[in-house]
């Protein structure tokens, strides 16, 4: 009989697919973080080298609101990766989600000017706020 795939982290923080342990849950958020910030990079050097030219005043800055975050973001999670602590890899999960929505829809609103994108833009300042807030509470709760 066949069983089906599951993806999950475990109780021990490690990425699991199925019964197999592929990696810790620190390496998964320090792969992600030089994803997400190679991506920012790239994204920014195309804003300047391509975007420039053929956007509006109003939407490069838009678009380059889109790559502050997205750059500020990524070194958070970077630095929460690094430290290992696992009580804050939750507030960087939560800020990838951010950058995702806010930035990602900010560099389709400054290209498309639909208003739509331009709506989802809050939910992932949300995000960056709740994951901040989490690593606040983390904080707190630190026994020294």
């Amino acid at each position: 009989m066949k069983s089906n795939l599951v993806i999950f982290i475990s109780s021990k923080n490690e990425f699991v697919i199925g019964d197999e342990v592929i990696m810790s849950n620190q390496k998964v958020l320090i792969i992600l973080a030089g994803f997400i910030g190679f991506v920012g990079v790239a994204l920014g050097a195309f804003g300047a080298h391509r975007l420039s030219d053929i956007l509006s005043p109003e939407m490069l800055e838009v678009y380059k609101t889109g790559i502050l975050y997205h750059l500020i973001h990524s070194v958070a999670v970077l630095a929460i990766a690094f430290s290992g602590k696992e009580k804050f890899f939750k507030g960087a999960y939560v800020m990838i989600v951010g950058i995702v929505l806010f930035s990602g829809s900010q560099y389709i609103y400054a290209q498309s000017a639909v208003k739509f994108f331009a709506m989802i833009t809050p939910v992932g300042g949300i995000c960056f706020l709740i994951g901040w807030l989490l690593i606040v509470v983390e904080g707190i709760r630190m026994k020294q």
